[in-house]
């Protein structure tokens, strides 16, 4: 059983057909339908039949196509790492839903990769529901944001911050004098939101299904600080992390709406691997955002020098 192999099956189960998997890995069909016949000679399984409907896999090929995804994950991570040691640094990847890598993971990262000169933080934003396949296949060391429906024994969870989000409008919006609103003048007004928006796991997107807020109503912006400069601008609602606001409240920039559902309270939480499976940066930096220092320098929100930390190549806000 060899990677290439696994790799070529792995591209035929998440792209549903053998003509995809070859595009996506640059190879001739030929060489995938290969592949997979030298795994279904070893494993003594046929592992999928083609169907109307697409592929259908064997249970054994559904076991397989797990485990390929993490040994090719052990595979890049072993890589990694015996770079990091030819080189004398480490790197430590760390996925992070929206919300928390704009208001908190700056402050964060750099005290913590303060701490150790051969340190590398290497920071991408997913959605919360892609936690778990990141880590299970070592695309990531850790994952931060709201803690996950169901929790194996594969991962650890620990929690270290709460946080509220609340609805602000500007000084010059109608709603501004009245302070508080019903659910149904909620409904109706423009909703200015972040990208944390966008999918059906976390705060934000609870808050609005719990409003009932309709999609016409939702403008998404590239940032949560876009969406609350709008608001600034009596352009509309605006949910923000309670204490990324409080200057702005203090000033009058901004004014706090209460109201059904409002303020929301939310979590965060760091995910890894089990701890025999986790790699030493990453145990350390669960032990150390529980701290104290941690935790002032998330609310503080103290920008990141550049030399800090890298973003992923495939970081996007639109998970």
């Amino acid at each position: 059983m060899t990677p290439a192999q696994l790799r070529a099956f792995a591209a035929t189960v998440r792209l549903g057909s053998v003509k995809a998997a070859a595009a996506d890995l640059a190879v001739t069909e030929s060489a995938v339908s290969i592949h997979i016949a030298h795994l279904r000679r070893e494993l003594g399984d046929k592992l999928f039949a083609r169907t109307a409907n697409g592929l259908a896999f064997t249970p054994g090929g559904l076991r397989l196509a797990s485990r390929a995804a993490e040994m090719l994950g052990l595979q890049d991570r072993t890589i990694l790492e015996v770079k990091q040691a030819g080189s004398g640094r480490r790197l430590l990847r760390v996925a992070a839903s929206s919300l928390f890598a704009e208001h908190a993971a700056p402050g964060l990262i750099e005290l913590f990769a303060g701490r150790a000169d051969d340190l590398d933080v290497e920071l991408s934003v997913h959605g919360p529901q892609e936690f778990a396949s990141l880590l299970l296949t070592r695309s990531v060391d850790v994952a931060i944001g709201p803690r996950p429906a169901t929790l194996d024994d594969t991962m650890t969870c620990t929690h270290f911050l709460n946080y509220q989000v609340i609805a602000v409008v500007g000084p010059d919006h109608p709603l501004a004098a009245a302070a508080s609103a019903g659910t149904a003048e909620l409904r109706g007004q423009t909703w200015l939101l972040g990208p944390s928006a966008v999918g059906r796991t976390g705060m934000v997107p609870s808050v609005l299904r719990r409003l009932g807020v309709p999609e016409h109503n939702q403008r998404i912006f590239q940032s949560h600080a876009a969406s609350v400069d709008e608001a600034k601008r009596g352009k509309g609602v605006a949910l923000a992390v309670a204490f990324a606001v409080t200057k702005d409240l203090a000033e009058g920039d901004l004014r706090q709406l209460a109201g059904p559902q409002l303020p929301a309270r939310g979590s965060w939480n760091l995910l890894t691997l089990a701890d025999r499976e986790a790699p030493p940066a990453a145990a350390e930096l669960r032990r150390f955002v529980t701290t104290p220092r941690a935790t002032q320098a998330m609310l503080r929100g103290a920008g990141v020098t550049a030399g800090r930390f890298r973003p992923a190549i495939h970081v996007t806000l639109w998970s």
